[in-house]
C-alpha cells in the first residue's frame, strides 16, 4: 500500500517541479468589438463637432525650480480627430494609411542610405533648377501624400501669437510652416501663417549658421531659401526665418530657425506644417536645447487626445533602454533593442541581429511618424511564426496589402492572444496591449498582425506599437522610456 503512495507523491512531485521549469504561456485581451466600434466611429466623426480649434485650450508652461529648463506640455491629437476622412470604407482608409506609410518608410531609409553612402541631397537636384526667386511662384507636382502627419499637436506661432496645429515628426528635424503669400498650399484646419501680421518674423541671412546647416539652401536677395524633400518626391520650398514660439498659454521661445513654405504640395492635410523632433541641430529639440521630451500617442482612430512634454523627465517605473546616435546621421532615434517574445517564450533570433554596426549599417529606430513596425525579414518571420503557432485555434483568412498573417474575428467580442514583448538590455521587456499589434484593417471583423518585413538593414519601430505608452526621450542621459497608463 505504501509504494502505491510513494509512487503517486513522486509522480505529483515531478510534475510539480516541471510546471515550475515551463513558464506558464502569457496572453492578453483584445476587445474586438471596441476596435470594431471604434473603427466605425472614425468614418462618421465630424471633427467640427467638438470645441472650435480657434478655441481649443492650451496646456500651461510649468518652470521646474530645481532646473534650468522649463518642463511645458502641450495637446497632443491623432489625425482623425482633426481632419474629418474622405473615406466611406475603413478599409479604403487602411490601404490609404498603409500606402502613406509605405512611402514614409521609403523616405527613412533612402535618408540613411544617403548618410551612409556620403551622398548629399544639394547633389541630386531633386527640381529641374536651382532654387531661385521664380522657384517660389512655380506650382510644384507632387506623389501621393507622404505619410507621417498622423499625430498633430497645438503650439502658437508669432507675436501677436497664432495657434496652429503641427505635425509631430521625430524622423525630421526642420520645422516649417505654410506661409502667405501662398503659391501652392494644402488644406489645413487653421487660417495659414500671415509673416507680415508677426512683428517677430525675421528672415535668416545665407552666412548663418542655420542656413548653413541646411542640407538644400540658395540664396535670394541676402536672404536664405530653404527646401525640404520627401522619399514620394513631396517637398515643401521657401524661406528660412526665425520666429517666436509658444507652448501653451503662457511663456514662449524667441528665434526658433523654422522654413515659412510658399509651395507645399500635397503635404500633411489638416496641419500648419510640421515639428522637427529629430536629433539634428536644426530640430525643435535641439533648438530649445530640452535636456528630454515625451509623447503619448492615442488610438489613431480616437478622437481623443494627450500631451506632447518637454523637460519632464521619465515617470516612476518606466521600462528604460539604451538610446544611441549614429556617427553617420544625427536624426535617428536608435534603440537598444535585443529581440521579443510571445506568449512568455523568448524568440530565437541570430544574437546581435539588431546591433548597428561601425559603418551605420543595422540598429532599430523608434519613429512616432512610421505606423507599422518595420523588422529585419529574418526577425518578422520568426516572430510572425511564433504569434502563429500559438494562434492555431483562430480562424484565418488571407492577408491584407504588407499585411500576410491575418484573422476573422466576425464573430467574436473579445479573443484571448499571446502576448507579444519587445526586449531591451539588462532584461527589461515591455508587453504589448492586444490592440497594439493585431489591428482591425475593415469594418466588419478582419484582423491582421502588425508588423511588416523590411529587406533594408535598418527596423523601425512604428506608432501603431506606441499607442498608449508615454515614450520618454531622456536626451542627457542618452535612455528611452517607455511607460503604460501614462497619456
Amino acid at each position: 500500500m505504501a509504494l502505491p503512495i510513494l509512487f503517486f507523491l513522486f509522480s505529483f512531485l515531478f510534475a510539480s517541479a516541471l510546471a515550475r521549469l515551463s513558464p506558464e504561456a502569457t496572453t492578453a485581451t483584445l476587445d474586438v468589438s471596441s476596435s470594431l466600434q471604434q473603427a466605425r466611429h472614425i468614418l462618421s466623426f465630424d471633427p467640427q463637432s467638438l470645441e472650435p480649434f480657434s478655441q481649443a485650450k492650451n496646456q500651461p508652461i510649468f518652470f521646474n525650480s530645481s532646473s534650468s529648463s522649463s518642463v511645458f506640455s502641450v495637446p497632443l491629437h491623432s489625425r482623425g480627430s482633426l481632419h474629418k476622412t474622405h473615406h466611406t470604407d475603413y478599409k479604403n482608409l487602411v490601404l490609404s494609411r498603409l500606402e502613406r506609410d509605405s512611402a514614409r518608410v521609403d523616405s527613412l531609409t533612402t535618408k540613411l542610405l544617403f548618410a551612409l553612402n556620403g551622398v548629399k541631397k544639394s547633389e541630386l537636384k531633386p527640381v529641374p533648377t536651382e532654387i531661385q526667386a521664380e522657384a517660389l511662384s512655380t506650382p510644384i507636382v507632387s506623389g501621393t501624400s507622404q505619410g507621417s502627419g498622423e499625430y498633430f499637436t497645438r503650439v502658437g506661432v508669432g507675436n501677436p501669437v497664432k495657434q496652429y496645429y503641427m505635425v509631430l515628426d521625430t524622423g525630421s528635424d526642420i520645422n516649417w510652416i505654410q506661409c502667405e503669400p501662398c503659391t501652392d498650399c494644402y488644406q489645413q484646419s487653421d487660417p495659414i501663417f500671415n509673416p507680415s501680421g508677426s512683428s517677430s518674423y525675421s528672415p535668416v541671412t545665407c552666412s548663418s549658421r542655420q542656413c548653413s546647416s541646411l542640407e538644400v539652401s540658395t540664396c535670394r536677395s541676402g536672404k536664405c531659401l530653404y527646401q525640404v524633400s520627401y522619399g514620394d518626391g513631396s517637398y515643401t520650398v521657401g524661406e528660412f526665418v526665425t520666429e517666436t514660439m509658444s507652448f501653451g498659454s503662457s511663456g514662449n521661445i524667441k528665434g526658433v530657425a523654422l522654413g515659412c513654405g510658399h509651395d507645399n504640395e500635397g503635404l500633411f492635410v489638416g496641419a500648419a506644417g510640421l515639428l522637427g523632433l529629430g536629433g539634428g541641430s536644426l530640430s525643435l529639440t535641439s533648438q530649445i536645447k530640452a535636456k528630454s521630451f515625451s509623447y503619448c500617442l492615442v488610438d489613431r482612430d480616437s478622437s481623443g487626445s494627450s500631451t506632447l512634454d518637454f523637460n519632464s523627465g521619465l515617470p516612476a517605473g518606466s521600462v528604460v533602454a539604451p538610446l544611441m546616435k549614429s556617427g553617420k546621421i544625427n536624426t535617428f532615434y536608435y534603440i537598444g533593442l535585443t529581440g521579443f517574445s510571445v506568449g512568455g517564450q523568448p524568440v530565437k533570433i541570430a544574437p546581435g541581429l539588431f546591433d548597428m554596426d561601425e559603418s551605420g549599417e543595422g540598429g532599430v529606430i523608434i519613429d512616432c511618424g512610421t505606423a507599422i513596425t518595420r523588422l529585419q525579414t529574418q526577425a518578422y518571420n520568426a516572430l510572425r511564426d511564433a504569434f502563429v503557432r500559438l494562434t492555431k485555434d483562430l480562424p484565418t483568412t488571407s492577408g491584407v496589402a504588407l499585411f500576410d498573417t491575418c484573422y476573422d474575428l466576425s464573430s467574436k467580442s473579445s479573443v484571448k492572444v499571446p502576448t507579444v514583448s519587445f526586449h531591451f538590455g539588462g532584461g527589461k521587456s515591455l508587453d504589448l496591449p492586444a490592440k497594439n499589434y493585431l489591428v482591425p484593417v475593415d469594418s466588419t471583423g478582419t484582423f491582421c498582425f502588425a508588423f511588416a518585413p523590411t529587406s533594408s538593414s535598418l527596423s523601425i519601430i512604428g506608432n501603431v506599437q506606441q499607442q498608449g505608452t508615454r515614450v520618454s526621450f531622456d536626451l542627457a542621459n542618452k535612455r528611452v522610456g517607455f511607460s503604460s497608463h501614462k497619456c
